[in-house]
C-alpha cells in the first residue's frame, strides 16, 4: 500500500522569479527535495529546481517551469507529498506520523480504545488523536510514558493515561 507524506506547504511567494516560501515538516528544511519530485492531492508535480533554507523551518524553493511572482502566489495553500516507500526507513525508536495512522490504541489492559487518527503539533509538543467508537477524539501527549508501546507490525500501539502533566521525553 502506497501513501503520501506531507513534507511541506507552500506559505507564498518569495520575491519576483517564481520562487515560494515552503513550510517544511523535514529533518531540515533543505530536505524538501532529497526524494525526487513532490506532488499535491490534485496530481500536480512538483521537481525541486532549487532551494535554500529560511528562517526557523521554512525554505525558499524554486520549482522547475515556475518563473513569475503571479504563478508562486498562485500555489499558496498547496500541500506537498511524496510517496512514502521513496523515505528511508526511520532509525530505531522514531516514525513517520503516517505510519501511526491506522493504528490500534490500546490501554494497559488491552481494552481497545480507538485508532489513531494523526499526530499534531499545536506549539507545546506532539499530541497523539485516537478516533473512539463514538466519534469522539481522544487527544493525548505523545510522550513515551504516555504511548509506551508502538508495534508497527502488529499494528497497535499501547496507550497509558498521564496521571500528571510533567514535561516527558518526546518520541521522534
Amino acid at each position: 500500500m502506497s501513501r503520501d507524506i506531507l513534507l511541506g506547504v507552500i506559505i507564498g511567494a518569495q520575491g519576483l522569479n517564481g520562487e515560494v516560501k515552503v513550510k517544511t515538516f523535514t529533518q531540515t528544511p533543505n530536505g524538501l527535495g532529497a526524494y525526487g519530485a513532490l506532488h499535491a492531492k490534485d496530481g500536480r508535480k512538483f521537481a525541486v529546481r532549487a532551494s535554500r533554507p529560511g528562517k526557523g523551518d521554512i525554505a525558499i524553493v524554486q520549482f522547475e517551469g515556475l518563473r513569475d511572482r503571479s504563478a508562486a502566489e498562485a500555489l499558496k495553500g498547496i500541500e506537498l507529498y511524496v510517496d512514502r516507500q521513496k523515505l528511508p526507513p526511520p532509525d530505531a525508536d522514531e516514525f513517520y506520523h503516517a505510519d501511526l495512522v491506522g493504528l490500534a490504541a490500546h490501554d494497559g489492559e488491552d481494552r481497545l480504545l480507538g485508532t489513531v487518527s494523526g499526530i499534531h503539533n499545536f506549539g507545546a509538543g506532539d499530541v497523539i488523536a485516537i478516533a473512539q467508537p463514538d466519534g469522539s477524539d481522544l487527544l493525548l501527549p505523545f510522550t513515551r510514558d504516555v504511548v509506551p508501546v508502538i508495534d508497527l507490525k502488529a499494528g497497535r500501539i499501547v496507550v497509558v493515561a498521564p496521571e500528571e502533566t510533567d514535561e516527558k521525553e518526546e518520541w521522534t
